[in-house]
């Protein structure tokens, strides 16, 4: 017998849930893309990713994922030849990297390997020693989605501040954006990158780069570059089908505006303080988990974790077999353990990762460590008891606390 029947969970660190309100603005007849409602609409949406990102700065918006961002935020700053600094602390770090190159970018990778964030004394010394200023851009993951490591990019600006030294400070927030506190103008962050499937709450498709003066003027050094890429008329349109370069993705605007409304009416500060309670939930029930049990939280230090992402090690085959356990039996879909193995490695079946970004609840948060705890004591895998209880205890203190 299977409990899955029912609604489905997708507990993984995107696609996130989408929530009712968006699913109703894209269930709709296509729309007229010349004049009208549609038209009219889209322009009120960019003030509104600008209130998310926390800038004043000017935003292009993309037909991508998040890999798309990257090439669009490195197409309109670098030319080949040209060399950026990349501190890496997960998979993610690694894969902007990898786009920087494709693009005839220079890399200098500083890896931080899959449990710690960036160390600022490094990624200083590294700046201190290019006197001939050849680094133009620091490429910084804010929440690296494979590893749950959160890392301080305002502490990264310090450090370019105190150096003098003038790179661009480029924030990936694919994982992060309207789920860990990030602000791009407070901060001093001069690029940052975002997707519409994960804290947007938008099925993937849209890929948003927001960009300030100084990037700005970096793109006008350049000259031309591929002309889907360029942000140029994308951030100040003359006509309407110059925010997208060709037609407009119609559907997914309508479930972006949806979204932004539910942001904006939540208010973000209180957004970061649901993810943040949620987070502290989960990171109880799995530090309970493994008192007794091979289980372990990815990244030890709490001050270092996503409040979006959970990345967790259980050693193989746990990983896998719960995943697949709690999905066939109990309806929830956890992420798999990206980037901590090479494939084919049996070590890759030692790990996973929960989801809990965007559209997402206490009773959600609970339902999900429950299955877990089910599959635990279903596959027989050594645990410390009273997950639930500390998980439920966490929610109740979120709650309670001014």
């Amino acid at each position: 017998m299977s409990l899955a029947n029912g609604r489905a969970y997708l507990a993984i660190p995107g696609p996130s849930v989408m929530p009712e309100e968006v699913l109703r603005a894209m269930n709709r007849s296509a729309p007229n893309i010349y004049e009208g409602e549609l038209v009219e609409m889209t322009a009120g949406l960019i003030p509104d990713l600008r209130d998310v990102a926390r800038t004043r700065g000017r935003v292009a918006i993309y037909i991508c994922n998040g890999h798309g961002t990257w090439e669009a935020a490195l197409a309109n700053t670098l030319a080949p030849g040209e060399r950026v600094l990349v501190p890496a602390t997960g998979r993610f770090g690694h894969g902007w990297a990898e786009v920087a190159r494709c693009q005839g970018i220079e890399v200098e990778m500083l890896d931080f390997g899959k449990r710690a964030a960036v160390d600022l004394g490094r990624v200083e010394a590294a700046l201190r020693a290019d006197t001939g200023h050849a680094i133009r851009a620091v490429l910084a993951t804010h929440v690296d989605t494979s590893t749950s490591v959160r890392n301080d990019i305002r502490g990264l600006r310090d450090v370019l501040d105190a150096t003098g030294h003038p790179a661009l400070l480029m924030a990936d927030c694919i994982a992060s954006l309207a789920c860990d506190r990030f602000e791009m103008d407070a901060w001093g962050v001069d690029v940052t990158v975002a997707a519409s499937q994960k804290g947007l709450m938008v099925p993937p498709g849209l890929g948003f780069v927001w960009f300030s003066e100084k990037a700005a003027e970096a793109r006008r050094r350049l000259g031309p570059i591929p002309r889907y890429w360029d942000w140029t008329q994308r951030a100040e349109p003359e006509m309407f089908y110059q925010y997208f370069g060709g037609t407009a993705p119609t559907h997914h605007l309508y479930g972006l505006r949806a979204a932004l409304d539910l942001i904006r009416d939540e208010g973000m500060e209180a957004i970061w303080d649901r993810h943040e309670t949620l987070a502290r939930a989960i990171w109880a029930a799995c530090e309970t988990w493994g008192t007794d049990g091979p289980l372990e939280m990815n990244v030890t230090d709490p001050a270092l974790r996503s409040h979006a992402v959970t990345a967790l090690r259980i050693g193989a085959p746990h990983g896998s077999a719960l995943r697949q356990w709690v999905q066939d039996n109990a309806g929830v879909t956890l992420g798999i353990g990206l980037g901590m193995a090479e494939p084919g490695d049996p070590a890759w079946h030692g790990f996973f990762r929960i989801g809990h970004m965007g559209h997402v609840n206490a009773h959600m948060i609970l339902g999900a460590l429950g299955a877990i705890e089910a599959g635990l004591v279903a596959l027989n895998i050594p645990h410390g008891t009273g997950g639930l209880s500390r998980a439920a205890t966490a929610i109740a203190q979120g709650v309670s606390r001014p």
